[in-house]
């Protein structure tokens, strides 16, 4: 069954309502006169899937790259990221 909320009411409980759709409940906000929006949770295999892709994708490359990590946040971490930034868009300060 779905929890039908008024939306002036979703205001002051968005965070517990958010919970409510994530753990896969039917959270619905209704108008005056309607049903208006459906709160659903984004599926999580969406970010697993662009990472897989992005192996995949550097998969042709496998012998350049080695055994370095291919997170994005490890590459920024990289010391010649700042160089690089510096390079592109001049010195930030």
């Amino acid at each position: 069954m779905a929890m039908h909320v008024p939306i002036g009411e979703a205001k002051a409980r968005l965070p517990e309502l958010v919970a409510a759709a994530m753990r896969g409940e039917d959270v619905v906000l209704d108008s005056v006169d309607a049903p208006q929006v459906r709160l659903v949770m984004v599926p999580p295999s969406d970010v697993e899937q662009r990472a897989a892709k992005r192996r995949s994708a550097i998969g042709m490359f496998a012998d350049l790259v080695g055994d370095r990590d291919i997170d994005i946040r490890s590459l920024k971490a990289d010391d010649r990221w700042n160089e690089h930034y510096g390079r592109k868009f001049g010195d930030p300060n």
